[in-house]
């Protein structure tokens, strides 16, 4: 009989990068890249622990455009083309490397890798990686939840009610169309929380979300059992607190595990290392040199003389930090269960790009993890936030404090100096579009058509991705780029509609390109 629980839970996002003008553009290799090195793994890594009868469970969200993305015949026959390309360059680089040893094992691994991503995605599931998880939800082994339509920061949207309420709505019934039944759970953007907006997560069917730490600890009321049971907000839905602990032992630059001296090093790639004549067909056409995700040495440490990566130690070593997390989580429950007087539930959420990606041996930690959990324990159960709920249904009630999970809790990351212009625009388009939706309740296909675009346009706008480029610093053009070329496509749409010169080869001009939700309503926003 277990003493407590623990719950991994997987944020899967990407921003809606999808441009059918360019054969090659640079951003849609952020898509491939997660497919080969997170999404794919991930469920060759279920099927493994399900083969072996591992009674595996984790939460993982699948956001809109993520799966927007994950469904799109003109992304998916790319990402065809580019995972063939990297096998054929991994063929290259085993006989390149044929006379150096510690190479061309490491060769011999991406090959490897890169022909069973191919199997995968071609063969295994016809190009429809979310069918995949479909599958691992129906049999019960993993609990897929939604979120925001298109990543809208919440609390810096809610100047419009209608706004939030349509990022909500949106993504509810779009998850409905792809697994066939409502979600249960929501990863609000960014963990962006502010107080009553469990309001319309409860209206939309909605029973569970999260919060960082501080959302449940500065709550309304003195949470009893600090982040180690869910809170009941007034609404009824639950909020879940992520721990600090499982957390700082993953994410943290100093103490975390991905800094291992053993782990392969992410910036040294053959993309930059490598003659430029012998790479250039495997960089982007335009002869940038770009990440090709086959890389040969390890992190090291602190220096720039790298020494070559061993994968079979960066395996042992991700099933010693396995073993590690394990005996903490152990020792952390013990120590709980004693004082709480119920089992505990550990909440453990990541970005789930930093598993594979980031953090090459990250997935093969993960299935460690959970094989040692169900296998060599008895402490500590794996489960879901909707199995806690049904297992253990009261809770206290109160109300988290407003919070995000970004640099210092709050929404600094998301509105400063490098991007607060946007949201005068944002909110101002958002009462236009409320506008619309209410003035024509009853259009004519073309008008209709426009209303359901200029919807698109703003659901893109809103999309909280760009704010964040644009504080990182890094491809912060393209984010301004997007976030004005939406805002500039919604607000000509809004004039010739008013304007009674409605260009309908515009119109499907960015039906085209914005592709995004094909069957969005517009009156989400009335």
């Amino acid at each position: 009989m277990s003493k407590g629980y623990l719950s991994f839970v997987l944020h899967a996002h990407l921003p809606f990068v999808r441009h059918p003008e360019h054969d090659d553009f640079l951003e849609e290799r952020w898509f491939y890249e997660a497919l080969t090195e997170t999404y794919l793994p991930l469920l060759s890594m279920m099927q493994k622990m399900d083969g072996d009868g591992i009674n595996f469970r984790f939460t993982m969200s699948l956001t809109p455009p993520l799966i927007s993305m994950l469904t799109d015949p003109l992304l998916q026959e790319r990402y065809s083309r580019h995972i063939n390309k990297l096998i054929e360059l991994a063929e290259k680089e085993i006989d390149r490397t044929r006379y150096e040893h510690e190479f061309n094992r490491t060769a011999h691994m991406y090959l490897g890798k890169f022909m069973e991503c191919c199997h995968l995605f071609e063969n295994y599931y016809g190009r429809n990686i979310v069918n995949g998880f479909k599958h691992f939800q129906d049999i019960g082994k993993l609990e897929v939840i939604t979120c925001g339509a298109t990543h809208g920061f919440l609390p810096l949207l809610r100047a419009s009610h209608e706004a939030v309420r349509a990022q909500i709505e949106v993504a509810v019934r779009h998850y409905s169309e792809h697994f066939g039944r409502p979600p249960r759970g929501i990863w609000l953007p960014e963990c962006g929380y502010y107080p009553r907006v469990d309001e319309i997560l409860d209206r939309f069917g909605i029973r569970f979300f999260f919060v960082d730490t501080h959302g449940i600890l500065c709550a309304d009321s003195i949470p009893k059992h600090g982040v180690y049971a869910p809170l009941y907000t007034p609404s009824g839905v639950a909020a879940f607190g992520r721990d600090f602990e499982s957390s700082r032992q993953v994410w943290s630059a100093e103490e975390g595990y991905p800094g291992d001296p053993c782990y392969r090093d992410f910036y040294r790639d053959i993309g930059f290392d490598l003659d430029f004549d012998y790479i250039k067909p495997y960089i982007h056409h335009d002869g940038i040199r770009i990440m090709t995700g086959i890389k040969y040495f390890m992190i090291t440490g602190k220096t720039p003389y790298k020494r070559p990566y061993d994968p079979h130690a960066a395996w042992e070593t991700a099933a010693s930090h396995a073993g590690n997390f394990m005996f903490n989580r152990q020792k952390q429950v013990e120590h709980l269960a004693g004082i709480m007087g119920r089992p505990p539930i550990i909440v453990a959420p990541y970005d789930a790009e930093l598993f594979g990606h980031w953090w090459y041996e990250g997935v093969n930690w993960l299935e460690f993890v959970m094989r040692k959990t169900v296998c060599d324990q008895d402490v500590v159960e794996l489960i879901t936030p909707w199995e806690y709920l049904n297992r253990h249904p009261k809770n206290q009630v109160a109300t988290p404090s407003e919070s995000s999970w970004g640099n210092k809790g709050f929404a600094e990351v998301w509105c400063n100096g490098s991007n607060d212009w946007i949201y005068r625009h944002l909110h101002e388009a958002a009462w236009r579009m409320t506008e619309m939706a209410r003035k024509f309740p009853s259009p004519d296909d073309n008008l209709r058509r426009a209303l359901n675009q200029m919807a698109r346009e703003l659901l893109l706008a809103q999309s909280s991705d760009w704010a964040f480029i644009m504080n990182s610093g890094t491809m912060v053009d393209y984010a301004v780029k997007r976030t004005k070329e939406h805002i500039w496509r919604f607000n000509k749409l809004y004039d010739s509609i008013n304007g009674c010169h409605l260009d309908m080869g515009f119109v499907s001009e960015l039906e085209g390109k914005d592709n995004i939700f094909p069957n969005v309503d517009y009156r989400a926003y009335a």
